[in-house]
């Protein structure tokens, strides 16, 4: 995480406005200079909803990391801060900065579907990345199947229980459409109708955050002297209760499931063994700055882009993991 904070440190990304000064004075120096060219680049804004989750700061880095194959585009980054109206508000400024791209990743579907929209109303495609909003007014939808990857956690969850146990549910931002697919899914995955015996005895929106994750499980250990699994849904959500669970001395008598699958996080807890399982969720990053150069192009782009996953066990993390169809 160090190297990735470094990179985007190094290459002037990681900070709330990066680049926007410049873009002015770059129009200004060659107006008639064609637009999407080394003199006169395209500027895409890249809105984050905020770097304090370890996927984003990937996603960050993965887009960074592309941009620099292109050198006729520049990427301007926008820290929302886990703020749903700092993120609408520099939105806004984005859009009267007169970017030519935007590329979003939201805190929450509701608040950021009325800024995205008016974006669009202006002629400025939007990608919208990992996270949903409402509607349709938006160029094209890159992300994970979030509702496939809770079923199919399910799935493994009820196998590797042996249809029996006991279960701790660790959810992300419930207000987010991946929070809201990622738990939907599991519990379609787990067929509670068929297997009677698997319970979700405790259920916490722990938004994301390690320290959240850590907190509700200790509450979660506190209330259940029988927890025989924790269902996160992403890797330092998992981590947290894992941590809480070696505090109270039972992290043993329990198995933990993560999303995200980072090398550097989710794969690497995966080989060290605190976790059991972790699930692959692509940031997009290099797919948005793809995408983004067919559109600038004038190439017709998919409405909906939806990324692959795969499963990361002790026996298989080395080997790359395996995919799941």
């Amino acid at each position: 995480m160090r190297r990735v904070i470094a990179f985007l440190l190094l290459a002037g990304l990681l900070g709330p406005a990066s680049g926007c000064q410049s873009r002015s004075g770059d129009r200004a120096s060659g107006p008639a200079e064609r637009r999407g060219t080394n003199v006169n680049p395209w500027v895409v804004g890249m809105s984050q909803s905020n770097l304090g989750e370890p996927w984003r700061v990937q996603m960050n880095a993965d887009i960074a990391q592309a941009a620099l194959r292109y050198p006729n585009l520049k990427v301007v980054f926008k820290d929302a801060q886990n703020d749903s109206l700092r993120q609408r508000a520099q939105v806004e400024e984005l859009v009267s900065q007169k970017i030519d791209l935007l590329i979003i990743s939201p805190k929450e579907t509701a608040p950021l579907t009325a800024p995205v929209a008016e974006a669009y109303k202006k002629k400025i495609p939007v990608i919208v990345l990992d996270r949903e909003v409402n509607g349709d007014q938006y160029t094209s939808f890159i992300g994970a199947d979030n509702k496939k990857i809770g079923r199919e956690a399910g799935k493994f969850v009820g196998k590797l229980l042996g249809g029996k146990g006991t279960i701790v549910e660790l959810k992300g931002l419930m207000t987010s459409s991946p929070g809201q697919d990622r738990h939907s899914g599991f519990i379609d995955g787990l067929e509670l109708g068929k297997n009677p015996d698997l319970k979700v005895v405790f259920e916490a929106d722990m938004q994301w955050l390690e320290p959240n994750a850590r907190k509700e499980m200790e509450s979660a250990l506190a209330a259940h002297k029988q927890i025989d699994l924790v269902y996160a849904h992403n890797d330092p959500g998992a981590h947290g209760a894992y941590l809480a669970a070696r505090e109270a001395g039972r992290e043993k008598s329990m198995k933990f499931i993560g999303i995200d699958a980072l090398p550097h996080e989710g794969v690497a807890y995966v080989k060290q063994g605190l976790l059991d399982a972790t699930f692959l969720y692509p940031t997009g990053g290099d797919e948005a700055v793809r995408m983004a150069l067919r559109v600038l192009n004038g190439d017709k782009v998919e409405k909906r882009v939806t990324l692959g996953t795969r499963l990361f066990k002790k026996d298989n993390a080395e080997k790359g993991g395996e995919a799941i169809p």
